[in-house]
């Protein structure tokens, strides 16, 4: 098997990449390892720092001895020690707290002199790897030093992490806030379900062939399924996790970026600005939807006690930091509609939970079935359904699945499927996803970033569920067991169209 030759990748700019939050889970987990990566694949700046923002007392030495330890433990690769010794070298530790406005001077003070020394000309990342009530103050001290402002010659840019605001009100608010202090094209709202190859892939499975796209649309497409399904429990996370609740957690951001992209219409250009209006533009012909008709088109459930695979998982509302008597939901069906003449009257369906039996995450298209007329005198409940299946997690795969006529002198048929699976075709070292959006920031492409617009039109679809949940407290919240595959009535939602959830098989 022949594989195709890697490109060659420009280098980014010159740069400072400055963490809040350096010492915390993401950084540890996704953000160093994928600078790692980034460096043993020669996709750092030649020039370039690392700043952390650290508690106070922290030395840059004991800061280094903290990354690295967090490197070892959540590398995805083997590290080798140049790699790491070169990465950390640039590292330096520097107290600021936006409870402190001094400190932000302080910083600005030390950063300067750093870039001098480092010859970063001036470039910097700022990296909000916090908890979301932070992403305001810190970017208003930044804003209040000068260390946002572009001055023509040297670029600056502000990574913010997901979630971005909890409904459509604080969305809006703290888009106003950084729009106050920087431009659109200098915020990049991170969401890691876009660093995952399989999921850009969708815009080349459907751009770049021209057998998909004549038929992606009402005219052939039954209905679309699209599914985040957790095998983990709520864990340690149980103060967060109540005041959210699956639908927050999950669908105005990972969820609806995978529809997004599954129902935009062809760019004109492959561009940032182009791709991400047409991804603006889709979501928001969401069909609004009454707080009644949010109640009929969805199912909320939470788990209870139950075993994953060898581990016994307690009911959620017995996790630590969880009310005994919370409404919040653990698993969320919808079925929403998109309304445009490319996809009116079609459904789609989109579940996400936690404690389920598997883990998951694909997108399914679901075809129109061919008419039955020539098939009359032959079982036509033996013609499997036709669906083309992107599978993101665990494997990254893309599955036809279709009918055949079984070897022998009778008419009888059988579904098959064929499958492309991307480690069969690609060599490719292990990758946390945040790679491709790291280099991006870097490099200025915020193509796989979230706009505000995006983000307002999630969080309005997504606005009459939460409302008509609230109301609801916990009449109509669904119970189901740890290690299933989520409350019965979320197959109800689909068997009243005379439609199923797509079985993992």
């Amino acid at each position: 098997m022949t594989h195709p030759r890697q490109p060659q990748h420009q280098k980014p700019d010159a740069c400072a990449f400055v963490i809040f939050g350096v010492t915390g889970d993401l950084t540890h987990r996704l953000v160093l390892p994928s600078l790692y990566n980034l460096a043993a694949n020669h996709l750092l700046p030649d020039r370039f720092c690392i700043v952390g923002i650290a508690r106070k007392g922290m030395s840059s030495e004991q800061l280094r001895d903290n990354l690295m330890e967090g490197l070892r433990k959540y590398a995805t690769r083997p590290v080798e020690d140049e790699i790491a010794q070169r990465l950390l070298h640039c590292v330096t530790a520097i107290e600021a707290d936006p409870k402190e406005p001094d400190s932000f001077d302080q910083l600005k003070a030390r950063l300067e002199k750093l870039e001098a020394a480092r010859e970063t000309h001036g470039n910097r990342l700022f990296y909000l790897a916090t908890p979301p009530t932070a992403f305001a103050p810190i970017a208003q001290q930044l804003g209040r030093v000068g260390l946002l402002k572009e001055d023509g010659k040297a670029w600056r840019r502000l990574v913010v992490e997901k979630p971005f605001g909890t409904d459509l009100a604080s969305a809006k608010k703290l888009n106003d806030q950084l729009l106050e202090l920087v431009t659109e094209h200098q915020i990049y709202r991170i969401d890691h379900y876009l660093g995952k190859e399989t999921v850009q892939n969708i815009l080349v499975l459907r751009f770049a062939n021209g057998m998909f796209e004549p038929i992606w649309n009402r005219h052939h497409i039954d209905h679309v399924q699209i599914t985040v399904e957790e095998k983990l429990g709520v864990g340690t996370r149980g103060s967060f996790y109540d005041a959210t609740g699956a639908l927050r957690d999950m669908v105005p951001n990972h969820l609806f970026q995978l529809l997004s992209l599954v129902a935009m219409e062809p760019p004109a250009r492959f561009d940032a600005h182009t791709v991400r209006s047409e991804k603006a533009e889709v979501l928001s012909a969401i069909q609004p939807l009454t707080e009644q008709e949010a109640l009929l088109n969805s199912v909320r459930g939470q788990y209870k006690a139950g075993q994953i695979g060898d581990t016994e998982l307690s009911d959620y509302r017995k996790t630590k930091d969880v009310r005994p008597d919370s409404p919040t939901e653990t698993y969320a069906a919808l079925k929403l509609t998109i309304d445009n003449w490319r996809w009116a009257g079609v459904p789609f369906y989109l579940r996400t939970g936690k404690a389920l039996g598997a883990k998951r995450t694909e997108v399914a298209i679901k075809f129109r079935q061919a008419p039955f007329a020539m098939f009359s005198c032959t079982p036509i409940d033996t013609l499997a359904e036709n669906y083309l299946v992107i599978g993101i997690e665990p494997t990254q795969s893309i599955t036809l699945q279709f009918n055949t006529k079984i070897p022998g002198p009778t008419i009888r048929t059988d579904g098959v499927q064929m499958k492309f699976n991307y480690k069969d075709y690609f060599q490719a070292e292990p990758a946390t996803g945040y790679e491709t959006l790291i280099y991006d920031c870097m490099i200025g492409d915020n193509i796989l970033f979230q706009r505000a617009d995006s983000v307002e039109a999630g969080w309005k679809a997504v606005e009459p569920f939460i409302e008509a949940w609230k109301k609801a407290g916990r009449d109509g919240l669904h119970s189901y067991e740890a290690g299933s595959d989520g409350p019965a009535a979320a197959a109800d939602l689909l068997a009243r169209d005379g439609r199923s959830w797509r079985r993992l098989t």
